[in-house]
């Protein structure tokens, strides 16, 4: 066996949890519900977990799937399976059962872990599982095993505690491999190696201002993105990690004050209904509660009603293939000064990269070449870095597609401003082209969110026969608000230039993903059916 070169050792984010075993090991690691684990307990979980993984014959190379909400058995997971060179594919829990069985036989997984709430989502396709060796049911809401196969205690106990060496010999091998929503056909695996795991961990550290005092809250799923890679980040800092099964407002406003929670992370949906309940409940935080939020471009009045409850947010951009956050809007201190209606709107800007990402740029697709820093110029934002990931699992083509000129496209335009700050107009996709003019749904958006009956809204392009396609605006209203859809309209066109105004309003509850995100993809499908659009 050749010595590891002195000046060389391979980085991997399961590193983290050793070192802080080590200098933590007596401090609380992990709390879920009434159970708490210290770092030395949580350690030897963790070890458990890979060694019954290894007794039931995983190993290097082959795929862990695990469906299961934000709890101590999933972040054990993101340490055990990629220990012994396994990969974990964490997957969705609000997929429907065609979808996780997509994902399960795509990714090739081999071994299969439940939380009982989502096995009616497993159980009718596990005779279609192809290469599924065993299950485990994980019985964390109640004692049900409604699957065949052991429970997880049982299966941690079923193995020793005793350290397991790293089977990770190359930065480059798998760690993870994560699944994009398939908007656009079937999901993507999105495959996660070590290297990048490891530094886009540490970038959330650094960016977000975690340290060993910090307690975060799950507000954010684990298996988006393996959690932005909070999962390492949290346990690399030798901070607490408090789980939460259920994103509910009440809950989340209970452990804030009960665990001192001083860190979260939420898409701009979890912050509206976060606002809304601390605003109905008269709720003022007692500290300063750091929130870092993506996933969407925040409208400036969603920030700014989170922060009238005491919280500080930091906006970040990024996608699942650069491992979530790429970029965080940099707060200046020549900004301080600045009325918070101004503040709010620069902070819902994308900002620039993180420190250990440093290439982003905004491009013309077809030439590559930058567009002017005005402001104003819209090009599609490209990145490339460590935090890139190895390709789509499976998919060569789709791989080349996206790396085509030597960066990632990230398929979002923005524009760039002469600071150098990056900001996002729209998906191509959902660019509106009126006329000939142009139409960012997402500055017509945040001019709606202004708006004081409205509480959510997503702007997508509908057909007309005059002027080829207009905005159309779908509005979530505010508690006991009755206006009506001509009002929402001459509101925008007060604000915006009256032809960006939506031509209609359509007032309901929104299709949003397992993170949040609106599904605009389906409202603009329900409008467009049996008719052909084109973008160019």
């Amino acid at each position: 066996m050749s010595e590891q070169p002195v000046n060389r050792h391979v980085l991997s984010p399961v590193n983290f949890l050793f070192r802080s075993a080590a200098v933590f090991p007596n401090k609380t690691a992990v709390v879920n519900g009434s159970k708490r684990y210290t770092y030395k307990e949580f350690q030897d979980r963790v070890f458990r977990l890979a060694n019954a993984l290894k007794k039931n014959g995983i190993g290097k190379g082959d795929k862990v799937a695990f469906i299961c909400p934000n709890i101590s058995p999933m972040i054990e997971a993101h340490y055990a399976v990629p220990l012994i060179g396994a990969a974990l594919v964490s997957i969705n829990i609000r997929l429907s059962s065609g979808e996780v069985e997509y994902i399960i036989n795509h990714s090739d997984s081999k071994a299969l872990f439940v939380d009982n709430e989502f096995a009616q989502t497993v159980s009718p396709i596990m005779a279609k599982l192809h290469n599924i060796r065993f299950t485990v049911n994980i019985c964390d809401a109640s004692d049900d095993r409604p699957l065949e196969g052991s429970e997880y205690e049982e299966f941690l106990a079923s193995a020793s505690p005793d350290p397991v060496a790293s089977a990770v010999e190359d930065e480059n091998d798998i760690a993870t491999i994560n699944y994009t929503s398939g908007t656009t056909g079937r999901p993507k695996g999105v495959m996660y190696h070590h290297r990048g795991a490891y530094i886009n961990a540490l970038g959330e550290l650094l960016e977000f201002g975690v340290n060993d005092r910090s307690v975060y809250l799950w507000t954010l799923p684990m298996f988006h993105c393996n959690g932005w890679c909070f999962t390492w980040a949290i346990t690399a800092a030798g901070a607490t990690h408090i789980c939460l099964r259920q994103v509910v407002p009440e809950e989340i406003y209970k452990l804030i004050r009960t665990e001192g929670v001083t860190n979260l992370c939420a898409a701009p949906t979890v912050l509206i209904g976060m606002s809304a309940h601390a605003i109905k409940n008269e709720i003022k935080l007692d500290k300063k509660l750091e929130i870092m939020t993506a996933g969407a471009p925040p409208a400036p009045t969603v920030i700014l009603n989170m922060e009238s409850v005491g919280a500080n947010i930091t906006q970040v951009y990024g996608l699942t293939e650069v491992f979530g956050p790429h970029s965080v809007c940099q707060w200046q201190t020549q900004w301080d000064g600045l009325s918070a209606e101004e503040k709010a709107g620069y902070k819902a800007r994308q900002g620039v990269p993180y420190i250990v990402t440093e290439h982003m740029d905004v491009v013309n697709s077809e030439t590559m070449e930058p567009v002017k820093r005005d402001g104003n110029t819209m090009g599609e934002i490209v990145m490339r870095g460590n935090n890139v990931m190895l390709g789509y699992y499976k998919d060569p083509e789709a791989t080349a597609e996206a790396f085509k000129g030597g960066w990632f496209h990230s398929g979002d335009l923005a524009v760039m401003h002469p600071d150098s700050y990056i900001q996002i107009m729209d998906r191509k996709k959902d660019i509106i082209i009126s006329g000939g003019e142009n139409i960012s749904t997402v500055e017509v958006e945040s001019v709606l969110y202004r708006h004081p009956d409205v509480m959510e809204v997503a702007v997508v392009p509908v057909p007309d026969d005059k002027w080829g396609e207009v905005p159309k605006a779908f509005v979530v209203l505010r508690p006991g608000a009755t206006p009506d859809a001509q009002s929402i309209i001459d509101f925008c066109k007060a604000n915006l230039a009256r032809f960006k105004a939506p031509k209609t309003v359509e007032f309901g509850e929104l299709p949003k993903t397992a993170t949040g995100k609106i599904q605009k993809f389906k409202l603009r499908e329900k409008e467009w059916q049996g008719r052909k659009r084109m973008v160019n």
